[in-house]
């Protein structure tokens, strides 16, 4: 995706995350794809991993065992 497409993505934050700067992980989805980003950098300039949703499901399925 572009840049201008990923800020159109609503962006939840992990309820990990702090509000002092500390964990800071941000996660939009798609139907397909799954959007992963670090929000403790600028959100319009930051990297963005972007994976299938059904390898998502899978790792979110690993980590939740």
């Amino acid at each position: 995706m572009k840049t201008d497409e990923l800020s159109e993505l609503t962006w939840f934050k992990s309820s990990y995350s702090t509000g002092q700067g500390g964990e800071c992980v941000e996660v939009a989805t798609c139907p397909a794809t799954i959007h992963v980003r670090d929000s403790k950098q600028n959100p319009t300039t930051a990297p963005t991993l972007s994976v299938p949703a059904t390898a998502w499901h899978a790792f979110l399925g690993l980590v939740q065992a």
